[in-house]
């Protein structure tokens, strides 16, 4: 059995998740999106502090070590990247390296749209029931509007980019499910026999 990871980067709001849940449906990967450690710690702990990080990023590092070394189809991991900051590099270089060193075929995906339509798409049902920190709108469009100014959270139009295997998809037009599919068919994606 192939092994696959596909690691969903972009900004906020842009449609990770959603896309993500999508991939998953015609696919047998498994969606890990980033919320998932993000709401279970800041459930037991003060958000930011020590302990949060801790945990979430412990959470994480099992369910990577799990996926990369079991018998698994693969994982979907969603990860809001920032291109100017060297830590992220390494994070992801890292678990691409334990996926690869395990036999699996690594893909990174990078999400881009409009700011506009990002503002809209964080106010949408989807994202309010799977992230119980972003229901707070006002707090969350502040966010993505300082951390925007922050980071640089898509990559330059022709930036050389440490991955192998890489797609840029513009969806601020797009539905999920046509980004998903598009995922699945430019890096031959095993779909669910049901399809």
């Amino acid at each position: 059995m192939s092994k696959s990871l596909v690691i969903i980067l972009g900004p906020h709001a842009v449609g990770k998740m959603t896309v993500g849940q999508e991939l998953m449906k015609i696919t047998d990967l498994r969606l890990f999106h980033n919320h998932m450690s993000i709401e279970l710690a800041r459930q037991l702990f003060p958000p930011r502090g020590e302990a949060f990080f801790e945990l979430s990023n412990s959470i994480r590092q099992k369910v990577f070590e799990m996926f990369a070394k079991g018998d698994y189809p693969g994982l979907i991991f969603t990860f809001m990247y920032a291109f100017d900051d060297p830590t992220d590099a390494v994070y992801i270089a890292d678990l691409i390296a334990l996926f690869r060193n395990n036999g699996a075929d690594c893909h990174v995906v990078e999400l881009c749209a409009d700011f506009d339509v990002r503002l809209v798409r964080n106010k949408s049902e989807n994202r309010l029931l799977h992230k119980e920190s972003k229901r707070n709108l006002e707090k969350s469009e502040a966010e993505m509007r300082s951390t925007s100014q922050k980071y640089r959270l898509n990559s330059y139009d022709g930036e050389v980019l440490p991955f192998d295997s890489y797609l840029k998809i513009n969806n601020t037009n797009l539905a999920p499910e046509r980004v998903a599919a598009m995922i699945a068919d430019y890096f031959h994606l095993e779909r669910k026999v049901s399809q």
